[in-house]
């Protein structure tokens, strides 16, 4: 039996190599992107609570319709705009199947997507698996700022698509609203779709505000938002995200969602209903971070790496430079192997590796497991 696969030279995860490694060899992992530590009791009993109460058959196909009033109101009190609950917000398997599925209806062969690098893993893949040709700008580091000359000489009658990610996945740095009106400008009279990846649209730092894409009015015309329950509120293994969309391109949506997924986890939904109706739930998340983010850089600024304070996310970028040259990749492995501590090498989000001697530690940890990776970090 022969046997072609439609993705090609794919490697094994490097999430999943760094984090067997640090299985291994006992190390502290701050190589993937979860916390160490529980989501809110209140959380987990409003969902237990909803399993009691006979929330346990299949959800409607677009989610609890209860969980998408929630979130339209969400909308309204962050951003001042509003998605339809019943014909603008889908519910998803998480962020990642919501952006396969965009990707997946608009996307066909010969179709182009602009794509920024580094970039979160689960892009490219899905363009190339719907026969689309992946069209990568790059990010130069340390600022990680979007060219939009390069973005605009790359825009053609082929582009179908452009996805943004703001807070960004691994930088830690932000779009501001500069780069949203340039977005705007760039795809206003065009049939590009843009893809706005905001998981981490909570977790923002020292008083800077989220640019949101349903906050300029041309592009949410053209735009999908996803978002992410899971990294909000510490339980990314619930798998639960949701995506909102004019009414227009959500129906394309829904139509290939219900053949994908159909529904999800009933009594998570009902949970989470309940959860953010106290909007505290997610408008104290930037302060928590934000307590982290400074622990962990205060405890390694007598370290020799170096460092930009991360703008958003979870994560904190150091660069290496001073310490060796070797290729991020190997550094990562032997910090992992040899002195007990896992990070995530930039290289592998960027095109052809590019290597700018960046490793990404996720801070959302313990204060005692953050005092434990500084004090190895100090003595490299």
């Amino acid at each position: 039996m022969q046997i072609t696969p439609k993705l090609t030279n794919v490697e094994m995860s490097i999430f999943s190599v760094m984090s067997a490694l640090a299985n291994k060899h006992n190390a502290i992992n701050l190589s993937q992107g979860f916390p160490n530590f529980k989501s809110d009791q209140k959380l987990i009993d409003a969902v237990s609570k909803a399993m009691n109460s006979g929330y346990n058959q299949y959800a409607p196909m677009a989610g609890l319709l209860e969980l998408r009033q929630a979130i339209a109101k969400k909308f309204e009190l962050l951003y001042n705009t509003f998605y339809h609950p019943e014909t603008e917000i889908t519910v998803t398997a998480g962020a990642t199947q919501a952006i396969f599925t965009i990707i997946s209806t608009f996307v066909k062969s010969s179709d182009e997507v602009i794509i920024f690098k580094p970039a979160y893993d689960c892009y490219q893949p899905a363009i190339e698996l719907n026969g689309g040709k992946t069209v990568a700008i790059a990010l130069e580091a340390p600022n990680y700022k979007i060219d939009w000359n390069k973005v605009e000489q790359k825009i053609n009658s082929k582009t179908k698509m452009i996805i943004v990610n703001t807070p960004h996945n691994p930088s830690g740095t932000m779009m501001n609203k500069n780069d949203m009106l340039k977005l705007q400008e760039l795809t206003n009279n065009t049939n590009i779709i843009v893809l706005s990846d905001e998981v981490y649209e909570h977790i923002i730092f020292d008083g800077e505000q989220h640019q949101s894409i349903c906050q300029f009015s041309e592009l949410k015309k053209r735009s999908f938002i996803t978002a992410s329950f899971g990294k909000t509120f510490h339980n990314t293994g619930w798998k639960i995200g949701y995506c909102c969309a004019p009414k227009e391109l959500m129906e394309v949506f829904r139509n290939v969602h219900q053949f994908n997924v159909f529904s999800v986890h009933h009594p998570t939904q009902k949970g989470l209903a309940d959860y953010i109706q106290n909007p505290n739930h997610y408008l104290e998340l930037s302060d928590f971070y934000q307590q982290k983010r400074d622990t962990f850089l205060n405890l390694i600024k007598g370290s020799r790496f170096k460092f930009t304070p991360s703008k958003g996310t979870y994560f904190q970028v150091l660069d290496y430079s001073e310490i060796t040259n070797k290729y991020d990749v190997e550094f990562a492995k032997q910090l992992t192997i040899n002195n007990g501590i896992a990070s995530i090498p930039l290289s592998v989000f960027n095109d052809n590796h590019r290597d700018d001697k960046m490793l990404r530690f996720c801070f959302a940890k313990t204060n005692k497991t953050l005092e434990q990776a500084a004090k190895i970090l100090n003595t490299i």
